[in-house]
């Protein structure tokens, strides 16, 4: 049953099946459009409405802080060079004041086809992060009071330093039978609190045909396997013989074998796809392994964001 919309309240299902949050981007020509998509989350109950840097995740956090009323939003995440630590803690401050406490400053170093795109020169991640949060709190006698500030994170490292100055912790593409490993990084404070934001971004598609759904992911997900970072936390994770398999097929110029490379059984651990019922399954899985906010990154095999939207809607009803 239901206990209301509340933005805290994330709603129960029947079968005891928790809405998860969602992933959201405003792609141009659509940015009005995905707010009336947002408002209808947070009537529908869902767990909570969180922005990647693509289309300015910060600006739709902006608008969701004036065009929802409850449900809890944030950054996830935030790319800490692209901007001065005070133009992010005067943004942050706005956001955190107009959503009335309910937005989380997610942030993160991003990646290195990013930085080079963009003409940036980062340092190391743990130091670069330290920095940013020590130079976005020394503004807050001049922005006002700061939103909770949560990382983006991968591997050991960085989950500690999330334990030691943030309040919160997100992963993207986290692998569900690591969690629990992952999780032991955290200070036992920050693991009994239930105001410490324990997140994850999971790509997700909704489809009876679960051959199609997993060959979408897997075109969805060849750019993050690419990437060193996520080879070496994969890797960690326990799956060496695919991230290696994958590290030579781009060494020897051969990248069109990537997806192939992809194994059921990391895909599924690191997704959510299937039938309604399997998808469901899966959110609930992934709370149990300590997740407290599922980010689902819904796409479609039919159409587009919008299409993929309505389907989750109908998918958690």
């Amino acid at each position: 049953m239901r206990r209301g919309r509340r933005g805290k309240d994330t709603g129960i299902l029947a079968g005891m099946t928790t809405k998860p949050a969602v992933g959201l981007v405003a792609v141009a020509g659509r940015r009005r459009v995905m707010l009336e998509v947002a408002q209808r989350f947070e009537r529908e109950g869902f767990a909570g409405l969180y922005c990647p840097s693509p289309g300015d995740g910060l600006a739709l956090c902006e608008a969701l802080a004036l065009s929802t009323r409850e449900i809890p939003f944030g950054t996830s995440i935030a790319n800490i060079y692209t901007r001065h630590p005070l133009e992010y803690a005067q943004m942050a401050a706005f956001i955190h004041e107009l959503s009335n406490g309910r937005f989380r400053f997610g942030i993160g170093v991003s990646h290195g086809p990013i930085h080079t795109r963009l003409g940036i020169r980062a340092g190391k991640p743990l130091d670069d992060i330290r920095k940013f949060v020590a130079d976005l709190r020394g503004h807050a006698t001049q922005v006002g009071g700061l939103p909770p500030i949560v990382l983006a994170t991968l591997r050991r490292r960085m989950v500690e330093l999330a334990g030691e100055i943030a309040q919160g912790v997100v992963w993207a593409n986290g692998a569900r039978s690591h969690m629990a490993a992952s999780l032991r990084g955290l200070p036992a404070s920050a693991q009994q609190d239930p105001a410490f934001f324990i997140g994850n971004m999971v790509p997700t598609c909704i489809d009876a045909d679960r051959a199609a759904a997993a060959a979408l992911l897997r075109r969805i997900l060849v750019p993050y396997v690419r990437l060193p970072n996520y080879q070496n936390y994969w890797i960690e994770a326990g799956y060496e013989e695919e991230m290696l398999a994958i590290r030579g097929a781009i060494a020897n110029g051969e990248s069109q074998r990537i997806p192939e490379l992809m194994s059921d059984r990391w895909l599924q651990d690191v997704t959510l796809f299937g039938s309604v019922a399997e998808v469901r399954e899966g959110v609930e899985a992934w709370r149990a392994a300590g997740v407290r906010t599922l980010i689902v990154v819904a796409s479609s095999t039919r159409g587009g964001q919008m299409v993929a939207a309505e389907e989750l809607i109908q998918a958690f009803r």
